[in-house]
C-alpha cells in the first residue's frame, strides 16, 4: 500500500512532500519522542505524531520513513514544509486523535 492509498482512504490533508506519495508503507510507528523514533522506527513506516517542528524531518529522512502524519489538527510550520518538499517526504494531517488514526491505519495495512 502506498502513502497515496492511505491518504485517499482516510481523507488525510497533504501539507507538503506530495512528490513522495507513491512511497510504499510497510507499517507505522507512533511516538512524540524524537529519540524513540530515531532508535526504533523502521524504513518505510509512517510516523504518527503531534510534533510539528523541522527536527521531525531530520528523523524522517535519516530513518527513510514513508511519511509523517500529524494528529489532532496539528500543522507543520513553514520550515518543516520546506524541508519536506526538498526531501520528498509527505507531511499529512488529521483532526483525529492518535489512537483513532492509528487503529484505522492498522486496519488498512493488515
Amino acid at each position: 500500500m502506498t502513502v497515496k492509498d492511505i491518504t485517499d482512504q482516510l481523507q488525510l490533508k497533504i501539507f507538503a512532500g506530495a512528490s513522495g506519495m507513491n512511497r510504499e508503507v510497510t507499517g507505522g510507528y507512533v511516538s512524540d519522542l524524537l529519540s524513540d523514533v530515531m532508535g526504533h522506527a523502521q524504513e518505510g513506516q509512517l510516523w504518527i505524531t503531534l510534533q510539528t517542528h523541522k527536527n521531525v524531518m531530520a528523523i524522517a529522512s535519516l530513518k527513510e520513513l514513508s511519511a509523517i502524519i500529524f494528529v489532532q489538527g496539528f500543522e507543520p510550520d513553514m520550515d518543516t514544509r520546506d524541508l519536506a518538499e526538498k526531501e520528498g517526504i509527505p507531511l499529512l494531517g488529521t483532526t483525529l486523535p492518535t489512537f483513532d488514526i492509528t487503529g484505522k491505519i492498522y486496519n488498512l495495512l493488515t
